[in-house]
């Protein structure tokens, strides 16, 4: 039973960094109607940031503070994705108002090509680390309860506990604030949402800055793991999974389908696996969305879609 519950424990853990990368997805998709393939992108590019300018601040300003590097790396990566940002909406979103849903898919594909070159320009191509201070020692609880306790990662839960406390923030934020409601109203109709004075520029921009910084704190936590490399990028295709099995205009439902897939695909890794070769835990995400798919399309907690004839 210790055993069982230490996979629970981890497949949840690390549920909740896909529900992470899912939700940039989700933010983007309900403010802009856009489905942003580039988001792996732009967790690299905030990762790569993050790395590069912790290792040059203490070099350019001449200091030793790793803490006084990662705060000022933090902003200057907040800075780097408003640019981006902002030169999404300037030169693409802005002069693809009600298009067509394939031709703003096809515009994040670009996007994606054009953050990954600029990231290699920028910020080199080699594998960086990033370390925020975060304990790396498992941890063992419930010790008096089962024999020998639970072993959790210390880090893992660290990871967990920050996304938690973003996907709430952000929840509020959409549901409490001015600007959230506004960000709904324009994913709803482009043109309505400008004829009642909703600043659709802005909007964009606010909405594509939130999605880079979910992306920042996405790649921190991955990098501060994993190294950041050029394959973290592909981290965000166990999102896609999470998002069609949550819902592409549910911030909860991110939240469910990365702790369903992630549970789902250690449990099956380890009980399934024995039984079926090896590499289940590769796959399982994918033929879970698939059967969602067939069954409920939009997702388990995704609108309905009702088409009046």
């Amino acid at each position: 039973m210790g055993f069982f519950l230490e996979t629970v424990f981890g497949g949840l853990m690390t549920g909740m960094l896909y529900a992470l990368v899912a939700l940039g997805f989700v933010l983007i998709f309900k403010a802009s109607g856009v489905f942003n393939f580039a988001q792996g992108a732009m967790v690299l590019f905030a990762a790569l940031a993050m790395a590069r300018f912790s290792e040059w601040f203490p070099q350019w300003l001449g200091f030793d503070s790793a803490v006084l590097a990662n705060i000022l790396a933090f902003l200057a990566a907040c800075v780097c994705m408003f640019a981006v940002a902002w030169a999404v909406e300037r030169f693409a979103l802005r002069h693809l108002v009600n298009q067509e849903g394939i031709t703003l898919l096809m515009v994040t594909l670009g996007i994606t090509y054009i953050l990954d070159g600029g990231g290699q320009l920028l910020f080199g191509s080699a594998t960086y680390k990033i370390d925020i201070g975060m304990p790396k020692d498992p941890l063992v609880v419930l010790g008096d309860t089962f024999e020998g306790g639970l072993l959790l990662s210390t880090e893992d839960l660290y990871s967990a506990l920050a996304a938690a406390v973003l996907v709430a923030m952000l929840t509020l934020f959409f549901q409490k604030t001015r600007t959230g409601r506004a960000l709904r109203a324009v994913a709803d109709d482009h043109q309505a949402a400008q004829s009642i004075g909703i600043p659709l520029g802005r909007i964009w921009v606010i909405v594509w800055t939130i999605g880079g910084l979910v992306a920042l704190v996405a790649g921190i936590i991955w990098g501060s793991k994993l190294g950041v490399q050029f394959s973290i990028s592909m981290v965000a295709l166990k999102a896609f999974p999470v998002v069609i099995l949550g819902g592409l205009t549910s911030v909860p439902g991110a939240v469910a389908g990365g702790l369903i897939i992630g549970m789902g695909e250690k449990l099956s890794e380890i009980y399934l696996g024995p039984a079926l070769g090896g590499g289940i835990e590769n796959w399982f995400a994918y033929v879970l969305a698939l059967v969602v798919l067939l069954v409920r399309p939009q997702g388990l907690f995704g609108d309905r879609i009702i088409d009046r004839v």
